[in-house]
């Protein structure tokens, strides 16, 4: 992709660059986050106004195709992933327990998360990113890197690039001359996808979330729950049943009329400080559907969110199998370390075993997305196997803790309790 380097001289104030010998001037972001109140109309809202006209949306080509059936990541790949996961140990990993209980995410986390450059992945270099084709295998890796650190706060920072990639992918030419160029620079405003709603059973192809068409447009009514940073941000992708023909997917600005946010303090993903969006008659222009209402659209929206959750949920699952194989290493007892035990010893390489097989689907659904091919099979299995296995992982490495498992001390409840988010979240990132 070429975008190694690029991202990388983003990092040049961090210690993880020091150490790597890279150094450039770059300026950091400093980014200020809203407080959630428990109910607040939406966030002080910034003027969205076009820079400059486009002639045409700019897309990004699929990825050249490979010629085998080969997921291993390429050299710049893997240099971001390793960067970004140094990032994710050094700083997310201390800060998530804090994170969690406060129900909030630190902002010079953001701050530094923004100066990663992780909107700037997704988006063409014509319009001031770094991408030159598709880049859902690098999302990918970015996304697992930082939920190993912890996935709360891997949410918060991955929120506004789902938006900044759903406007590359399907966003006409005012859309992206509108929203586009605040993703690319250093205050990079708060952003979510929504798509979750507050019922039992959700199916994000059968919302209760409405969108009607008027003179001037459409009007939302509705509600989204579980949208991370929710009540700090500036812009929404809010998904809706649209007179019927189905879900299609609205812009809205968290200024609009109408629109309020809840505090919705969740069993997990507490560091993503998630909150429910309430809709009521919210008045949107007509340019702000999103992808003409094309039921391919929506489809791929859902698949590649989906993809998303994998990434975290392989991400997490990593963290789980490092901290518990040196616990059961370390933990002595009757004389011996407990992984002698082979109870002990056949579970943790279970969770190895399983956390490949996710690993691998994930991949491959993302390289076939990347490429342009069909991947609606290929996110059904990874879906299947990291919602089943990922609830298995954090509950077995709870298990394998035995009582510590069951305390805050080690965080390994923590992941339990986010790893359960996988089998039932829909949207919020988009790889």
């Amino acid at each position: 992709m070429g975008t190694a380097m690029s991202v990388l001289n983003r990092l040049a104030g961090a210690r993880v660059v020091e150490r790597l010998g890279i150094k450039a001037p770059v300026d950091r972001a400093v980014y200020q986050a809203t407080k959630a109140g428990f109910s607040t109309i939406g966030a002080a809202n910034r003027t969205f106004v076009a820079a400059r006209k486009l002639g045409r949306p700019e897309r990004l080509p699929a990825a050249g195709d490979r010629g085998v059936f080969d997921l291993t990541p390429t050299e710049e790949q893997q240099l971001i992933a390793d960067t970004v996961r140094e990032f994710a140990a050094e700083q997310l990993r201390p800060a998530a327990a804090v994170a969690d209980d406060k129900c909030e995410t630190p902002p010079e986390l953001l701050g530094t998360a923004a100066s990663l450059g992780l909107t700037l992945v997704g988006v063409p270099e014509e319009l001031g990113g770094l991408a030159t084709e598709r880049s859902t295998v690098t999302n990918v890796l970015v996304a697992e890197a930082l939920a190993h650190g912890d996935l709360g706060l891997a949410l918060a920072c991955l929120a506004p690039a789902a938006v900044s990639n759903a406007l590359v992918r399907w966003g006409e030419e005012t859309q992206q001359a509108t929203y586009l160029p605040a993703f690319v620079g250093d205050d990079v405003p708060a952003a979510a996808l929504a798509v979750q709603e507050p019922r039992p059973l959700f199916d994000p192809f059968s919302l209760h979330t409405k969108a009607y068409r008027t003179a001037g447009g459409f009007v939302l009514e509705g509600v989204k729950s579980l949208v991370p940073r929710a009540s700090a941000a500036e812009l929404f992708v809010v998904a809706a049943e649209l007179d019927g023909r189905g879900p299609a997917l609205f812009i809205v600005e968290s200024s609009s009329a109408g629109l309020t946010v809840e505090s919705e303090p969740a069993m997990g993903l507490r560091a993503a400080a998630t909150g429910r969006l309430v809709l009521s008659q919210v008045s949107v222009p007509s340019s702000a559907l999103l992808g003409g209402a094309d039921p391919a659209v929506y489809a791929d929206c859902v698949r590649l969110a989906r993809l998303g959750w994998c990434a975290l949920a392989v991400g997490t699952g990593a963290a789980v199998l490092e901290y518990v194989t040196g616990y059961v290493n370390d933990r002595v007892a009757f004389g011996e370390p407990v992984s002698h035990r082979q109870g002990v010893a056949f579970k943790v390489a279970d969770i190895g075993t399983e956390l490949d097989g996710m690993r691998l689907v994930t991949y491959r659904a993302a390289s076939r997305a990347e490429q342009g091919k069909p991947f609606a099979r290929e996110v059904a299995l990874a879906r299947k196997l990291c919602a089943d296995k990922g609830m298995a992982i954090g509950s077995d490495g709870v298990q394998l803790l035995g009582g510590h498992g069951f305390v805050k001390e080690h965080p390994v409840e923590r992941w339990y309790r986010d790893l359960r988010a996988v089998g039932l979240m829909e949207g919020a990132v988009l790889v």
